[in-house]
């Protein structure tokens, strides 16, 4: 099934469309899903942002606290989008198809949403490395706004995210590149992670080597993906493809202690055949 998303891992970074992404990713875990109904959804966001811009003025949405405003108003009051704070740890909650039916989500299902629709309509937006919790800058990269798709495109001002990096103990130059823009790829990577998360966390580690497998296809060069995959193959006894993961993130791999580090463990498997 992987064969379906084997396009995202060609495709370069900046063409990549975060939320059909997303949506294709989570089409997986439905057999036999029509993802058209899920499509137009996401066409009918665009159209209702063009139809809210059409009564404005060009001078009133050239910052991205009025172009943060809209687009709150539109995917989270017209559309209802929110996020699930009663249930926030169900697995449901970071896949698409299920975010979509329920209109909640998580911050970084949320935040898809939010950034795919600002790009449609013309505007700078993307999904920043906050920890924990997934944020969104909207507008001039000079004097971007920060929102909060969780709080249905909330303005988060200086304060709130200062504390958000102090409930995180980050600070200093941490606290910046905590707030740097996340790669489309990248974006989709903390998407996976929060599945896999969850299902290691609920001891189902075939689910979670399944969402490493997915890793690696959209994000090829991402070795922690790699080395997450053949922990937990090994786990379940498959010596032969945790080999061919670490290898993989051998090849990819530039930095040298991680090298000296994924070929130290495939010479403990070689021997431990040997044995």
């Amino acid at each position: 099934m992987n064969e379906s998303i084997a396009y995202l891992g060609l495709l370069a970074d900046e063409e990549i469309e975060l939320d059909s992404a997303a949506l294709m990713l989570s089409a997986l875990d439905h057999d036999g899903i029509d993802v058209e109904p899920y499509l137009e959804l996401l066409r009918g966001i665009g159209k209702a942002i063009d139809a809210e811009r059409s009564g404005a003025r060009d001078d009133e949405l050239q910052t991205g606290e009025a172009q943060g405003a809209l687009l709150a108003r539109v995917i989270g009051t017209q559309f209802g989008f929110a996020g699930d704070s009663e249930s926030y740890d169900a697995p449901l909650n970071a896949d698409m198809v299920r975010v979509l039916d329920r209109r909640l989500g998580l911050p970084v299902s949320l935040s898809i949403l939010y950034v795919a629709a600002a790009r449609r309509a013309g505007w700078r937006s993307h999904a920043l490395n906050t920890p924990g919790h997934v944020l969104v800058s909207i507008g001039p990269e000079d004097a971007p706004a920060i929102i909060d798709p969780f709080r249905r495109g909330a303005l988060v001002q200086a304060e709130q995210l200062s504390e958000l990096l102090t409930r995180a103990a980050i600070s200093g130059p941490q606290a910046q590149s905590a707030v740097e823009p996340m790669s489309n790829r990248m974006t989709l990577v903390r998407l996976l992670l929060n599945q896999a998360t969850r299902a290691e966390d609920a001891g189902d580690t075939w689910r979670a080597c399944t969402i490493y497998e997915r890793m690696t296809v959209v994000a090829p060069e991402h070795d922690v993906g790699w080395w997450a995959l053949a922990r937990l193959q090994l786990v379940h006894g498959e010596v032969e493809a945790a080999r061919a993961s670490l290898c993989a993130m051998l090849e990819i791999s530039r930095d040298p202690e991680r090298r000296r580090y994924v070929a130290a463990a495939l010479s403990q498997l070689s021997g431990q055949s040997q044995a």
